[in-house]
């Protein structure tokens, strides 16, 4: 599993080291039918590679300790408030209305079990493996929205379908996958094939390499002037991909899984991270406008592999942490308010004293949301598609 996610990013090519894990240009979707055995639910799982930072996301702005550890990023400006506790990022306003209609929940200090190493490869591994520390990632063939799929019965040959780029380590397994990719153009500006060139030059295969995609692209793209790459943008690619499954789930599909890259903010986080949270929104609201009332038979998950720090950098970003948020939506979903247990950010209740403490799994929410939409057996969801998990209580956040 760590050698296909590591191929997976480093096909992005242009990325290195950190950023690889990050790509803003890979974007996956996958898709899974079975209407017969799975009933009228619908299930969508999106994961936000880079990690995501809930803190910036989901503002903790009732904790006067907030604004203290984030002077820039905790100012409070335009936050809108959810209830006495947290705020709503201004970047993903749209979302209000789904609040006010019980149709937008957040899980704050979640995260998966990994700990301390805080590798965007190895925490999205484990993420997508849906595994605990017990069981070593490399030995894990298969992702858990796969192994739930596997524990469907009679499901058919044509059960999974992937629409996208990359395929998505989450839904790797038995459940066959097909694909569909959506049109792409690369275009590059004049001064972007200078930049690339400079960095090429001393390596020869890239040199050559590098050199014809960026002909090919010229030629394919009416001379290669525009934006750095257009699909044709990348809202508008973001968009289409939701259009085309929101009509696959009016349908027979039941299940659907996204990547959405880019959500790796060390540095200047104030303008990177509400680009990436719009992106998020625009990806929300068109499946809303366009699944019509199946809409209301919609549970959607939103993931990523660990939170960030609790104070911000030098940078003007925040580093890579341990507990995180999680986004839920759909009309399935008991909204318009905030779950899990909030641990504060005095420093003695950070994890190291250093990042948000987890007081829950990641993978509790996830089991009890294909429990409450498929009635998957606990012991199902407990051995064989989240091994070694405590799914605990239940929070009861589905209608």
């Amino acid at each position: 599993m760590r050698d296909v996610t590591r191929r997976l990013f480093l096909r992005g090519g242009l990325a290195a080291a950190c950023s690889a894990a990050a790509h803003p240009l890979l974007t996956t979707m996958t898709f899974a039918q079975g209407a017969a055995q799975l009933g009228e639910n619908r299930l969508i799982v999106v994961i936000l590679r880079g990690a995501m930072d809930g803190l910036d996301a989901v503002q903790p702005v009732g904790d006067p300790l907030f604004a203290r550890l984030r002077p820039k990023l905790g100012s409070g400006a335009g936050v809108l408030p959810l209830d006495g506790l947290f705020g709503l990022h201004p970047a993903m306003a749209g979302l209000l209305p789904l609040w006010s209609a019980g149709e937008l929940a957040f899980v704050h200090a979640t995260s998966t079990p990994y700990r301390d190493k805080r590798s965007h490869f190895d925490g999205q591994d484990i993420l997508e493996a849906g595994t605990g520390l017990d069981v070593p990632v490399p030995e894990v063939r298969d992702g858990w929205l796969n192994r739930m799929l596997q524990a469907v019965p009679g499901l058919s040959a044509e059960t999974a379908y992937a629409v996208g780029r990359e395929a998505l380590p989450l839904l790797a397994g038995a459940a066959e996958v097909r694909r569909w990719t959506p049109e792409v153009t690369l275009t590059l500006s004049a001064q972007s094939r200078l930049l690339l060139e400079q960095v090429y030059h001393d390596d020869a295969l890239f040199r050559d390499a590098g050199g014809a995609a960026m002909d090919l692209a010229a030629e394919l793209g009416g001379g290669g002037m525009g934006a750095d790459m257009q699909t044709p943008g990348r809202y508008a690619d973001t968009e289409m991909l939701a259009r085309f499954a929101a009509d696959r789930l009016r349908g027979e599909t039941r299940i659907a899984a996204f990547s959405l890259s880019g959500w790796d903010t060390h540095r200047r986080q104030g303008t990177a991270l509400p680009q990436q949270l719009q992106g998020l929104e625009r990806l929300i609201l068109t499946l809303r406008a366009q699944m019509g009332s199946t809409w209301d038979r919609t549970m959607l998950l939103a993931m990523t592999e660990f939170g960030r720090t609790v104070a911000e950098n030098g940078s003007d970003g925040t580093d890579h942490g341990t507990g995180g948020a999680m986004l839920m939506a759909g009309g399935a979903l008991k909204g318009g308010r905030i779950y899990g247990r909030w641990p504060g950010l005095a420093e003695e209740a950070l994890y190291e004293r250093r990042d948000l403490m987890p007081t829950s799994d990641v993978r509790g929410w996830a089991a009890w949301a294909m429990r409450g939409l498929y009635g998957l057996d606990r012991r199902v969801l407990e051995q064989a598609v989240f091994p070694g998990l405590d799914m605990g209580d239940d929070p009861g956040f589905l209608r």
